[in-house]
């Protein structure tokens, strides 16, 4: 594929401009998909098929907010992250987070 992709030890959480270049696309699970999707359904959608079903969610970056991406990473991220790495990322509350 032809598009950047964002990575945590080598394995994907997220991506930019596939299918189309105003859209991201983060590794959630079902049950935090369906929580994101809820809360704003004009940014969030499932992704088509299987991968959809599984978790990975569209974002679609034009009717995103900076904090609903950035709380959409970071739960990515975590998902995604060893359990040794991630255990060491606090999450703020905010979207944001340290180590």
């Amino acid at each position: 594929m032809n598009h950047p992709d964002f990575r945590v030890r080598g394995k994907i959480f997220a991506t930019l401009g596939y299918p189309d270049k105003g859209v991201g696309m983060v590794k959630l699970f079902p049950d935090q998909q369906q929580q994101f999707v809820r809360a704003e359904p004009k940014v969030f959608a499932p992704v088509n098929g299987l991968w959809g079903r599984r978790g990975a969610t569209y974002v679609h970056l034009k009717a995103a907010k900076k904090g609903s991406v950035q709380r959409a990473l970071a739960v990515a991220w975590r998902n995604t992250a060893p359990k040794g790495l991630a255990e060491k990322f606090v999450t703020t509350g905010r979207g944001k987070g340290r180590v």
